[in-house]
């Protein structure tokens, strides 16, 4: 995340947004009220005044709609706080890189405001995301052995050849249980600037299908 947050406040007219925006090179800012994150104010914010300003105010009945109120909101806007959307969509600082592009797909949003209880401590925008793509290889290589392999699965990184060439991670060795090799699989692919991965594991157990009764069964290798 980005921990220098450019902000606004709820009285902060919206001429003086607009300014911020351009001279910091960014597309949106938390709106603060006493210190406390209350929406965010971007350039779809902005655009939707415009448009609103633009578009003819229906007359009759429809001049009564919640409809026409929200239009009347936003035309009339002219502060951070009354163009802003709000409440604001925000992640805590544990949040997974993987969470907040998923919160950032499904709601449609730019940025996620950092929230530590009421406090906010940084913002994490589409650009923080894709940057991780540019980890080094040797880096990411070793991400998988220590947070992946040794501290996350308890797992011996020696008994692993790891191997990761433009982002895409090549990994074997062998593993216990069919279900460790899964969520092996699924750690590695979570991993932060992962482009892809390909798996070449064995297990002693397949601890995903009923064993046989046979006297005689002996496990499968497996490879996956």
């Amino acid at each position: 995340m980005t921990h220098d947050v450019i902000v606004a406040s709820v009285d902060t007219p919206l001429k003086d947004v607009v300014a911020l925006l351009i001279s910091r090179r960014v597309s949106g800012m938390p709106v603060v009220d006493a210190g406390r994150v209350v929406g965010v104010i971007s350039e779809a914010d902005l655009l939707t005044k415009q448009y609103a300003t633009a578009t003819e105010a229906p007359s009759g009945p429809l001049a009564f709609t919640s409809r026409r109120h929200r239009s009347d909101e936003r035309r009339d806007a002219r502060t951070a706080g009354q163009a802003m959307t709000t409440p604001a969509l925000s992640v805590g600082p544990d949040a997974s890189l993987s969470e907040a592009a998923r919160l950032m797909i499904e709601r449609r949003v730019n940025r996620l405001p950092v929230i530590d209880g009421e406090r906010l401590v940084g913002i994490v925008t589409r650009a923080d995301v894709i940057k991780t793509y540019l980890r080094p290889d040797g880096e990411l290589a070793d991400a998988i052995r220590s947070d992946v392999l040794a501290d996350a699965m308890w797992l011996d990184p020696a008994d692993f050849s790891v191997r990761v060439v433009d982002g895409v991670v090549h990994l074997a060795g062998k593993v216990e249980r069919r279900s460790t090799a899964g969520l092996l699989r699924d750690m590695v692919l979570r991993t932060p600037g992962v482009v892809g991965a390909s798996f070449t594991l064995h297990w002693e157990l397949d601890d995903r299908e009923p064993r046989p009764e046979s006297s005689d069964y002996v496990p499968a290798l497996g490879l996956h």
